[in-house]
């Protein structure tokens, strides 16, 4: 089996020495091949860390994976694996090295990712990232800088409103709270429902009806979301 397998492999590996770079994975944005094992490993000088920002994202959920890790790729230094079609938050390393490691199975793939890197000295805490549905105000990411979040009409936020950007104890600069993000506004909020807004995974929704007449037979209401669309 493996013997079969193996001439299918589409390899690819990488060393990227540049300070700054793109990285986009093969065929972007037209697909990427079945069967992808692709490396990338971004190596910046001594003292410095790596900042990750996608600019786009697109992997057939659950089945091609791309695993990301602070420094060399061992089970131990695994940052985080995305899969899916949802734009990652920005990565900033811990250390000078950064591994990208995308696999891809035997069938469907999406567009692809591409991401833009960047080496940063250790007075930086790096763009901490945009909201979805959300505004930024601040656009300097050093010791001492503060970033300002707010949500678009419709949404709240969930997390801190206001993040600094601080010295740490290994002489680096980090930000002292995550990334926050804005929630849909969903029923109990404020006695609202906004019906096209996405609310935080796991939340349901109550749809009460305090009046309903329609031509018996002839008009329908169709609800979908749930298990299986219902009519009325």
């Amino acid at each position: 089996w493996l013997g079969f397998l193996a001439p299918l492999l589409q390899n690819c590996s990488y060393t990227l020495h540049s300070p700054i770079g793109t990285i986009e994975s093969p065929g972007y944005p037209y697909g990427y091949p079945n069967y992808a094992n692709c490396t990338w490993v971004i190596v910046a000088a001594e003292h410095n860390r790596i900042q990750l920002v996608f600019q786009g994202f697109a992997l057939e959920e659950d089945f091609d994976i791309l695993s990301v890790y602070d420094g060399p790729p061992s089970p131990g230094n695994l940052r985080t694996r995305l899969t899916g079609f949802q734009l990652p938050s920005p990565i900033v390393s811990t250390g000078s090295r950064l591994t990208l490691w995308l696999l891809s199975d035997y069938a469907v793939s999406g567009q692809g990712f591409k991401a833009v890197y960047e080496a940063l000295p250790s007075y930086t805490c790096g763009n901490p990232g945009q909201l979805l549905n959300g505004h930024q105000q601040g656009s300097t990411f050093n010791i001492g800088d503060k970033i300002r979040y707010s949500c678009s009409p419709g949404y709240v936020l969930e997390g801190h409103t206001t993040l600094s950007c601080l010295a740490t104890s290994a002489g680096t600069a980090a930000w002292d709270f995550p990334l926050p993000y804005c929630r849909g506004i969903c029923h109990g909020d404020t006695g609202l429902l906004h019906p096209q807004l996405p609310c935080r995974p796991g939340d349901t929704i109550a749809l009460v009806f305090s009046d309903f007449q329609l031509e018996d037979d002839y008009d329908l209401l169709e609800v979908s979301g749930t298990e299986g669309s219902s009519q009325w």
